[in-house]
Parts: structure tokens; sequence; C-alpha cells
């Protein structure tokens, strides 16, 4: 696939290419880095793979469900029923506590029961360190524990795929650490496939494999055993 921007300078002007020709499988179960110099494509990769975004040509299967054929509403949805995705600038609703920030997607799913989605979220936050920042709401918590409550976010579902941009990039040597436990658990024993974009070696090398981007191609593609947790 390839992913190209208008500019703004006018319909004559060439596109921006961000990314040419990617073409990758990444099969369930798998746990990935993709890493790269900054403006190489990785965040838009991971959009185009979540189907956040589509692709100027080619297309995207998502869990064999082709992303093109798809409306942005069946997109929605189907993101709602399969997909964790961590944004690097977390997006959490500002007037919403951490405990309910938690909690948007099993009541949007619809399928939970109060109480038990409050548990849920409750025993995330506690896992990642912020059972006592509940009732905090964003701009009461630091930008680490922001991104420890986008990440519970993204876990309460327990989601087939979860699509990770920089989820240890904004916290200390401990909690990072934390965090990667908790990735290597929900793949390894709810089987999720998980997709994250790090700058972080460390993190890369206890993935699976590691894709790397330079100037919006794929130049290196490596499996690799990590080392055990």
């Amino acid at each position: 696939m390839t992913k190209e921007y208008r500019t703004g300078a006018g319909p004559a002007a060439p596109p921006l290419t961000v990314l040419r020709d990617v073409n990758l499988e990444i099969p369930a179960g798998a746990f990935v880095s993709i890493v790269g110099p900054s403006g190489s494509g990785k965040t838009t990769l991971l959009g185009l793979l979540a189907g956040l975004d589509t692709p100027s040509r080619g297309s995207v299967l998502l869990d064999g469900v082709s992303l093109d054929t798809l409306d942005e509403d069946a997109r929605a949805r189907l993101r709602g029923e399969k997909v964790g995705f961590v944004f690097q600038s977390f997006q959490l609703i500002p007037t919403l506590s951490a405990l309910e920030n938690v909690q948007v997607p099993l009541e949007l799913a619809g399928h939970v029961r109060p109480a038990e989605a409050g548990a849920r979220a409750r025993a995330l936050l506690e896992r990642v360190g912020l059972g006592d920042r509940l009732h905090h709401v964003p701009q009461q918590l630091s930008g680490g524990e922001q991104q420890r409550v986008a990440l519970a976010r993204a876990f309460v579902n327990m989601p087939r795929i979860l699509f990770a941009d920089e989820p240890t990039g904004n916290l200390d040597g401990a909690t990072g650490e934390r965090i990667v436990a908790l990735l290597q658990e929900l793949n390894r024993e709810q089987g999720c496939t998980i997709v994250l974009v790090t700058h972080d070696a460390a993190l890369a090398a206890r993935t699976q494999r590691t894709i790397r981007l330079r100037d919006g191609a794929v130049v290196e593609d490596i499996a690799h055993t990590p080392p055990a947790a």
C-alpha cells in the first residue's frame, strides 16, 4: 500500500508520499515492533493497519476483513469489536476521571454490566500503578499517568489486536517495565496480536519481530526470539 497527502500548495503540487509500496503480513498472535527515525511513516502505518485511515493505493485486511470495502461507521464497529489502540497523544476525555475513561470502551460495546465494567477498569488501573488516581481527571495527572490510563483503556475490552504508538515513551524505567510485562502477558496468555511503534531498542528486542521503516519504505524485517520476561 501507498499513502500520500496533499501539501496544500495547490492542485498542481506533487503529493507528499508518506508510505510507499509497503507489503507485509502480521499473523494472529504475533508481537511485532515497528521502528525507524522520526518522519519515516511509523505512526501513519499503525493508523492504516488499525483502520483509522485509508491508503491512497492498495488495501488492508484486518483479521480477514478488507477495510477498503467498509465505510467509516463499519470500520469503527470493527475496531470496537476487535481492536485496542494506544495513541501517542493519549486522547483521553478531559471531563472524565481515569476510571471513567477506561470504562468508555466497555460502555460503547454494550455487553458488559456496569458493575463488571467498573471492576474491570479498576483492576487494570491498579495493575498499571494508578489505584490511588482512579477519580482524577486527565488535567490532574502527569503525562506518564495519562499514558497508563490510555494503556488500561486499550486493554479493557481484551482486544484481539492491540496497536500502540510509543506505549512506554513517557514512563520511567520501572513503570515501563511493568507495562512491557503486561503487554507480554496479553500476548502470551490471551493470544492478543500486538503491533507497537517504539524508539526503544530494548523494547523492540523483546518482541518477536521488528519491522524497520526509512523514508516511508520497509528496509528491514527481522524475526527474532525475545529474551524471557
